[in-house]
């Protein structure tokens, strides 16, 4: 498999993709071709186990880049948890990708980035530098995907008083290998900051720079498998399957609609966003341009700028009419995510994060539009105990800590204050 620039840049191998982070002309990489796997395979699947079809989907896409030997090693080191579908009604389920490490969705990605990365990189020097920016959780869950791998340094920016007080803690008490910037703005700032570093020539000969964002291709991919074992355990095929994605940087809607590509039985996907609605607005006929972000309380989706947006428009040839066929957007408010977080425990007794709150709100305006029968699957990003004082504000009630985070509290935490200034982050990397 190939990789090209979303910008015109000539397809690269997978190694050059993944290690690079970002193309030269400073576009994403796609693959150049997407694999459709036939029926046969997807009606298999029910009887497999979720390292089964992540492998299948793996080697799918990674043909001829990784032996099949080393690559089934990868996907079952990484996926050494759960991912569950959680029934809460006859057409509605909840697919909990927080069972991981660090409690959220982007385990899955990272933790299969990192084997990846120390399989390309065995025995080489000098140790990669992994710089990261992140809403919330992609730090936390890079730096611990990354911490066992040898020789790998990261870097980790995140919008300083932008990120729930557990996260900052597990962005800030991850050991010698990982530094953790406060930046002073938001989430787009520091996205923008990376950005810079990877177009910065003199660095690149400098440091072996690497990123860790759904912008690097390879934290991008594994995140198809969950929407195929999601798929994998309905008790009801025949009905339409609808996904809402909680979608921020819009890197979980990307890998849904590739997975449609190789074959998903998915009829159609919402982008659940919430004040930001970073794909919505185009759907219905605006332009995408950048916009400063605005604070909402579903936190690690306050992007005014997605990256992936690149991604989808390239996967759909520009053509709006044939993306908004796949895809519905609905921007739900503050208001509208604590009224949905009661209306979960008080229907069903669930404990949704504000982000799958968002999610199921997204369902519930699509089923208002769409009244024909389907089965609706959210995709429950983050665990509830990340946003105690969110939760505690919609339900009146504490959030019980689980013991993960709970040993997190006791660490003390490394942070540096960093200006939103690239010199000031060349300095740092250089330091």
């Amino acid at each position: 498999m190939r990789y090209f620039s979303v910008n015109g840049g000539a397809p690269v191998p997978f190694r050059e993709a993944a290690l690079s982070g970002l193309a030269s002309d400073g576009g994403l990489y796609m693959p150049d071709s997407i694999p459709c796997l036939p029926p046969e395979v997807w009606n298999g699947f029910p009887s497999a186990s979720l390292r089964d079809v992540a492998f299948t989907l793996a080697h799918a896409l990674l043909a001829g880049d990784i032996p099949d030997a080393d690559l089934r090693a990868i996907v079952t080191d990484a996926l050494n948890f759960p991912i569950p579908l959680v029934t809460l009604d006859g057409e509605t389920r909840a697919l909990e990708l927080f069972h991981g490490p660090t409690l959220a969705f982007k385990d899955v990605g990272a933790r299969f980035m990192a084997r990846v990365f120390a399989w390309l990189q065995r025995g080489e020097r000098p140790p990669l530098t992994v710089l990261v920016a992140t809403s919330g959780d992609t730090g936390g869950a890079v730096a611990s995907g990354f911490g066992e791998v040898p020789g790998a340094r990261v870097v980790l920016l995140y919008p300083r008083g932008r990120v729930s007080p557990l996260q900052e803690r597990q962005l800030t008490t991850g050991g010698p290998s990982v530094t953790a910037l406060a930046v002073d703005g938001s989430f787009d700032d520091c996205q923008r900051l990376v950005k810079e570093a990877f177009r910065d020539p003199d660095l690149r000969q400098r440091l072996t720079l690497t990123s860790a964002n759904s912008i690097n291709i390879t934290r991008l991919l594994p995140q198809t498998f969950y929407y195929a074992w999601a798929w994998t355990q309905l008790d009801d095929r025949a009905r339409p399957l609808v996904f809402s994605v909680p979608s921020g940087n819009l890197g979980d809607l990307t890998a849904g609609l590739i997975a449609k590509r190789m074959g998903l039985p998915a009829a159609r996907f919402i982008a659940a966003a919430n004040a930001n609605g970073g794909l919505t607005g185009y759907l219905v006929g605006q332009e995408p341009a950048p916009r400063p972000s605005l604070r909402t309380l579903s936190s690690a989706m306050d992007v005014g700028d997605p990256s992936n947006l690149a991604r989808i428009l390239a996967l759909y040839g520009h053509d709006r009419a044939a993306l908004a066929r796949d895809v519905a957007g609905y921007t739900i408010s503050d208001d509208e995510t604590l009224e949905a977080m009661r209306a979960l425990d008080r229907r069903y007794g669930y404990t949704a994060d504000p982000h799958t709150a968002v999610g199921y709100a997204a369902l519930a305006r699509y089923r208002a539009a769409h009244p024909a029968p389907h089965t609706g699957v959210i995709l429950s990003t983050a665990h509830p105990a990340k946003f105690p004082d969110i939760c505690e504000r919609a339900l009146g009630r504490p959030i019980p800590l689980p013991d993960r985070l709970r040993a997190i509290l006791d660490r003390p935490p490394h942070v540096t204050p960093l200006p939103n200034d690239y010199a000031a982050l060349r300095d740092a990397l250089l330091w």
